[in-house]
């Protein structure tokens, strides 16, 4: 009972009674694709037979293994699951944005919200087993905060410990392998390829799919975390832009401050005149006045 199942099949009836829930992430590491969360949740009574359908840590098994426990676990009537993918774009934005949101917390959202989805289902969740995210005590604490009724065990390398969560790690990787394989690019460019390896900052592959896609303005395609450090020193070789004053500014609603150029979000490009990057505050830039175009905020 995957998460696009959800809506069409009937609740089983072992969901009424107490159950254990397993949570592991895939694609934490990598500056390319989504990163996945999944979770497996089952009756515990079913829990010693989970512990003989040979799932482990998806990391240990070969891409095949896990795309054949994938499917086995998908149409075994005793197990449920769900994914929550988080697109590239997503996990920029919130780490980039002027109030930023760290990785760590983006990974707990993401971990409690799939607690919420079983939950609103309808599944009477009594245990969950998660692959820590930073302090496995803090964590805990901080699921046992939200979610009272729940009994929260979380430890370092808990898909090699709990069989639970072994189930949802192959969740998470074979969902995410899926995502970046069928990963329809946005970007329409002739020189646009997929041979950018295996997407993580070490591999030669991607290092050379990004020094070979990377755009003068735009940055990357979509499929790129802009907010990785691996994409860092490719920011020098790019255009510097700069947020010019809008009405609000001509108002002085602003300060008087000078409008933020994005090298002070962290990307930087050639060296500039200050007059030719920066607008004073005190009106809109001259391109703009010249040609009488303003900003509309209403069609």
């Amino acid at each position: 009972m995957g998460s696009e199942d959800v809506p069409s099949k009937p609740l089983p009836k072992w969901a009424s009674k107490p159950c254990l829930m397993g949570i592991d992430e895939a694609g934490r590491g990598p500056v390319l694709g989504p990163m996945v969360y999944g979770c497996l949740y089952c009756p515990i009574s079913y829990q010693n037979t989970l512990s003989t359908l040979s799932f482990a840590d998806s990391k240990t098994l070969k891409e095949e293994k896990r795309e054949e426990l994938f499917e086995s676990l998908k149409i075994d009537e005793s197990i449920g699951w769900l994914a929550d993918v988080i697109d590239p774009r997503e996990l920029s934005a919130k780490m980039l944005r002027k109030i930023k949101v760290n990785l760590n917390e983006i990974s707990h959202n993401s971990a409690m919200g799939l607690v919420t989805a079983v939950l609103d289902l309808g599944v009477f969740l009594t245990e969950v087993y998660v692959d820590t995210v930073g302090d496995p005590e803090k964590y805990r604490i901080k699921l046992s905060e939200r979610f009272p009724g729940i009994k929260f065990v979380v430890a370092k390398k808990a898909d090699g410990l709990y069989p639970v969560v072994s189930g949802a790690s192959i969740v998470a990787k074979v969902t995410r392998d899926r995502a970046v394989r069928n990963w329809v690019l946005d970007e329409t460019a002739e020189n646009i390829n997929r041979k950018f390896g295996s997407g993580y900052p070490g591999d030669p592959e991607t290092k050379t799919w990004l020094k070979d896609h990377q755009h003068p303005v735009f940055g990357f395609p979509t499929l790129v975390r802009f907010s990785w450090g691996t994409c860092t020193p490719y920011f020098k070789d790019m255009v510097e832009v700069s947020w010019e004053a809008d009405k609000a500014d001509e108002d002085g609603d602003n300060n008087g401050k000078r409008q933020l150029k994005l090298s002070s979000m962290g990307f930087t490009g050639g060296k500039r005149k200050v007059e030719e990057i920066e607008s004073s505050g005190k009106g809109r830039c001259t391109f703009f006045q010249a040609r009488k175009l303003e900003l509309v905020s209403k069609f």
